[in-house]
């Protein structure tokens, strides 16, 4: 059947002209809408376009934005309800610094005295301790722009090598994987490629709640005819359609993987001449896939053999597939084990540079992939290039007008930021839109952290967990109050556009920014008006990287719906698929096979603790929950945590749906309800992670993190689970 395409003028065709009216009461109370502009939502890496209705400087609904072409009007929950954020009374509208007899325990005070006390207490800790005793966490839902610019003030303003991101704890074990194999960190694909797959492979990822318009794309595949293979310690909403489930024990899929490899060797579902003129060590993953028999990886996933053996048949067998996977295979300690064993099915199966066909990870936060290209991690410079390669620094000191050695060296990423707080090497911080009381594991440990620092200061628009442990906040910007780029999981730049200018006192963050810079005399090297200017550097510094924007403009990304990188000159069409005519990004143009023998989790259960803990997200809600725990419509549909656990581990612990649990690991314990569900795997219990204090995940996960991409292990711990005590519930 044929798919007619979706457009704003082909539905007001079809149904009238009065479809896109706002429902009775509207989707803007009925106030008369000043203008009304086209951006993007504020939250995953989907990047959705929306249109939002803007009301006396204030965002007071959406449209549908049909036109866009990744979404087509389609929104999630989070989507629709995005623009309430921005009115909500917690709203941080001044300048404020610690004063414990205060209301709240912070009093407002003018610009001019908040910076003053900043730079201050940064001076104090560089002359006292050294420059990188000072360290800076940033967020990747900022723009191009202001992550770009947030790597350029850590290295020339701060002169601190200890600057990192929150991508630490959602992308990068893909990223290094991506690299390693692949030469390149963007999916290799644009998502209009997944409806053309014979075969999709979704590895870790609940879909259906976390990137729901993804699903639209499956849904595409599978109305042609494609099946559906979900691997998953639960059973998420996409899995109940699939063709094959594959239940998956927490921390093991690295072993899956291996014995899927094995299979295709032994049956010979290889694509030889693929694998002759586009890749090299292939005999290194076969060889460490040799003994991976299905039996095997049975005893360790709890996913019987035969439907390993089925999933090989299915994914060599078909002339196109993809694969999409997401945290559940990253944020573990063998992360980039398990996207290296991922790319090797597609290479195996000569499953890259066609329609249809790839190996992809899906973008967990707004700007994810834009955010991991441009400078603000602890081991980049922008055009995602390598701090320690002389060549690479060369390069952005030329555009930044500085001798090279004036950029500090390679840093300690998030993780171990906090451990160097934790045991004092670290004296001060400053963050901006990073909540790690919340984000970080073993969440104790990493409030203890922050209350150890000498001096704290964040830069939000809500007080967030982690800013109440600040001396100093800093009125910052939402997403709809700025504008810039950002890049989408596809590897798509599109454009932000500003609806609203900040309320009361609060300002943009790339102006406080800069103010900091020139109070710390250093602001000859930050000399923009505006971040269009910030972004034409952007550009010029990334030029020969691999991600390079060299060719990209703000009126081209808006002309034409978004450009895809690599654009390296001037006219360059944009790169939607790589890695077409078999050319990989290593300098040999190949792809590298890796061996990846399996190596157990950081943390095994055992008598003490039996049982696996695995955590994740829901529909309503997002990362720490900062933003959509201010939401009441999005807090009706999850407003607690709840622990997810079989109906047979239930009845041996005496426990009923409904009842208050204590789930502890070596860590901590939280209590909250059991939802007694048939949707997870006996030996496993399940914990969503966007909320705080005590009803924070992360008091039970654990501070052991891959040691190539230093990604935490959030997806796999072992807990033990009891009805709580009357006076714990």
């Amino acid at each position: 059947m044929a798919r007619i395409p979706i457009t704003e003028a082909g539905l007001i065709e079809a149904f009238g002209p009065h479809l896109n009216e706002a429902p009775p009461g509207g989707w803007d109370a009925g106030l008369e809408v000043d203008k009304v502009v086209e951006t993007h939502c504020c939250f995953c890496g989907q990047q959705c376009g929306i249109k939002l209705k803007v009301h006396a400087n204030e965002v007071v609904g959406f449209e549908p934005w049909y036109d866009f072409p990744f979404n087509e009007g389609k929104l999630c929950p989070k989507g629709v309800k995005r623009y309430l954020q921005g009115s909500h009374p917690d709203r941080l509208l001044h300048p404020m610094v610690r004063d414990e007899s205060a209301p709240g325990g912070f009093r407002n005070v003018s610009w001019d005295e908040a910076l003053s006390q900043v730079v201050s207490e940064i001076q104090r800790i560089q002359s006292t301790y050294g420059d990188d005793a000072f360290a800076m966490l940033s967020g990747v839902s900022l723009t191009n722009e202001k992550s770009y610019l947030v790597g350029k003030f850590a290295r020339l303003a701060l002169h601190t090598a200890n600057l990192d991101y929150n991508g630490r704890y959602c992308m990068v074990s893909a990223g290094v994987g991506n690299k390693k194999a692949l030469g390149i960190d963007r999916s290799p694909n644009p998502w209009s490629d997944i409806p053309l797959a014979d075969v999709v492979w979704v590895a870790g990822t609940n879909i259906a709640e976390t990137f729901p318009i993804t699903t639209s794309y499956i849904w595409r595949a599978r109305d042609r005819g494609a099946k559906l293979i979900v691997q998953d310690p639960r059973v998420v909403p996409l899995a109940r359609t699939a063709d094959l489930f594959l239940p998956v024990r927490p921390g093991s899929d690295s072993a899956l993987f291996g014995a899927v490899l094995h299979e295709l060797i032994r049956n010979d579902w290889l694509d030889h001449d693929f694998i002759d003129a586009h890749t090299v060590d292939f005999d290194q993953a076969a060889a460490a896939a040799a003994d991976m028999t299905p039996a095997w990886a049975a005893d360790i996933t709890g996913v019987p053999a035969a439907r390993i053996e089925e999933a090989a048949e299915l994914w060599g067998t078909a002339a196109t597939g993809m694969m999409l996977h997401a945290r559940g295979i990253e944020q573990q300690t063998k992360g980039v084990d398990n996207v290296l064993a991922a790319i090797n099915l597609g290479l195996a199966t000569g499953k890259f540079g066609r329609p249809g066909c790839g190996v992809s990870t899906i973008t967990g936060q707004g700007n994810g992939q834009g955010g991991r290209e441009h400078g603000h991690k602890c081991d980049q410079l922008p055009g995602n290039r390598d701090i320690s390669n002389p060549e690479h620094r060369e390069a952005v000191a030329k555009v930044w007008e500085v001798d090279e050695s004036e950029i500090p060296g390679k840093g300690i990423p998030a993780q171990e930021i906090i451990e160097a707080i934790h045991d004092g090497t670290i004296k001060g911080l400053l963050s901006i839109c990073f909540n790690p009381a919340v984000s970080s594991p073993d969440s104790n440990f990493t409030r203890e952290a922050l209350d150890k620092l000498e001096f704290y200061s964040v830069i939000d628009f809500f007080l967030s967990e982690s800013a109440q442990h600040a001396d100093v906040v800093l009125a910052g910007s939402l997403h709809e109050e700025d504008e810039g780029t950002s890049t989408s999981g596809e590897g798509r730049i599109i454009k932000i556009n500003p609806a609203v200018s900040p309320p009361g006192e609060a300002r943009l963050d790339w102006q406080i920014l800069l103010e900091i810079a020139e109070r710390l005399g250093k602001g000859r090297h930050f000399q923009y008006e505006n971040t269009h200017q910030i972004f034409e550097e952007l550009c010029r510094a990334s030029s020969g990287g691999t991600a390079d924007y060299t060719g990209a403009t703000w009126d081209r990304i808006v002309d034409e719906h978004g450009l895809f990188w690599p654009v390296p000159e001037v006219g360059h069409p944009g790169t939607p698929r790589l890695h077409e005519g078999g050319r990989f990004s290593h300098p040999d143009g190949k792809a590298r096979f890796h061996g990846v023998p399996y190596r157990p989790p950081a943390e095994v259960v055992d008598d003490e603790y039996p049982i696996w803990l695995t955590t994740g997200r829901v529909v309503s809600q997002y990362l720490s929950g900062t933003q959509t725990r201010r939401i009441a419509s999005l807090v009706e549909q999850y407003p607690e945590p709840l622990c997810e656990i079989h109906p047979k581990l239930a009845e041996t612990l005496g426990i009923a749906n409904g009842d208050q649990v204590t789930v502890r690991s070596r860590r901590g314990e939280i209590t909250l309800p059991a939802a007694v569900v048939t949707t997870i795997r006996p030996d496993t219990v399940f914990i969503p992670y966007h909320w705080p204090g005590n009803k924070a995940a992360n008091q039970l996960t654990i501070r052991a993190v891959d040691p190539l991409s230093k990604m935490p292990e959030f997806k796999v711990a072992a807990v033990r689970v009891a009805r709580a005590t009357e006076a714990t519930a």
